[in-house]
């Protein structure tokens, strides 16, 4: 019997499924982090070949009759990078005299539109800290929008959203704009209340701007014009990241599935876009994963 195992990496955990051939599940486990940006690849391989490990001996199988092997984790995308955490893989696992037939890195997104649409056209627009849309056609072909990363993109992100929510903040401290509920909540959550905190904070001791957009979606929630104002632009940016999709992908129906806690969990923000898109499009579907990332991964296997 041959069998398929996808994974999807995060900076925390993670998540790892095997499957059959026919991509019938058999295993699930969860393992260390796989952000090998971060932690480097030595620790992500040992994490690897470790959950590799607990689905060959759990169920009494062996290793070589695993197809393929998917990685989805961030900085996949890039080929140059992907490629250093492959040969890390497979050296160590000849060093442990482990066969792995075949072993590949590809960005999480990119496992997480295939989970979306158990392989199928669609796409996801993701909404966390940073942004980005991927979209397939029909042909196969994949499609992206946005994905700029902070300094010039991340439309509709905590990021984008946290760092517009301190500019109002620190306008409110010159005076050059009018009382605005952030900068309350900023003071009674980080302790910042001027100025000079705000720039000791953000420039010399690396302050997560992300973690501004709670804030903000609490201030908008209260009434807070500001707020309500970022929100209602940063929303807007995210329907042009979707009419852009339908453009490319030339679809008349766009299925979008939403991935990211901006968007996926309740708050003003996902209650505002959720209304702008069906104010918007009468041709853009929102609809829920059919799978999850790992188990795209899996489906990405096959493909190998």
């Amino acid at each position: 019997m041959k069998y398929l195992i996808g994974m999807d990496g995060g900076g925390t955990k993670t998540k790892c499924i095997l499957t059959d051939i026919n991509h019938n599940p058999i295993y699930e486990t969860i393992g260390g982090p796989s952000n090998f940006l971060v932690i480097g690849t030595e620790i992500v391989a040992d994490t690897i070949l470790n959950l590799i490990n607990e689905c060959v001996v759990s169920q009494k199988i062996s290793l070589e009759d695993i197809e393929a092997i998917v990685l989805g984790t961030t900085g996949g995308g890039r080929r140059n990078d992907a490629e250093l955490l492959e040969k890390k893989i497979y050296e160590d696992a000849k060093q442990k005299a482990l066969t792995i037939n075949k072993f590949r890195v590809e960005s999480d997104a990119r496992i997480a539109l295939e989970g979306a649409f158990s392989g199928k056209a669609g796409s996801i627009l993701i909404a966390g800290t940073g942004s980005i849309m991927f979209g397939k056609d029909e042909a196969g072909e994949i499609h992206r929008v946005g994905g700029f990363g902070r300094f010039i993109g991340d439309e509709g992100s905590g990021y984008r959203i946290g760092r517009i929510g301190l500019n109002a903040v620190a306008r409110y401290f010159d005076g050059r704009s009018k009382p605005t509920k952030i900068a309350d909540l900023l003071e009674q959550e980080f302790s910042i209340g001027s100025s000079e905190t705000l720039i000791t904070e953000v420039y010399r001791n690396n302050f997560n701007i992300a973690a501004v957009a709670p804030l903000v979606f609490d201030a908008a929630e209260s009434g807070d014009k500001i707020a309500q104002r970022i929100l209602e632009d940063e929303a807007d940016e995210l329907l042009l990241h979707i009419s852009s999709m339908k453009t490319k992908l030339n679809v008349e129906l766009l299925k979008v599935s939403l991935i990211g806690s901006l968007l996926t969990t309740a708050n003003y923000f996902s209650y505002l876009f959720n209304e702008k898109v069906i104010r918007r499009f009468n041709d853009v579907q929102i609809k829920e994963a059919e799978h999850s990332p790992e188990f795209g991964a899996a489906l990405m296997a096959k493909q190998l």
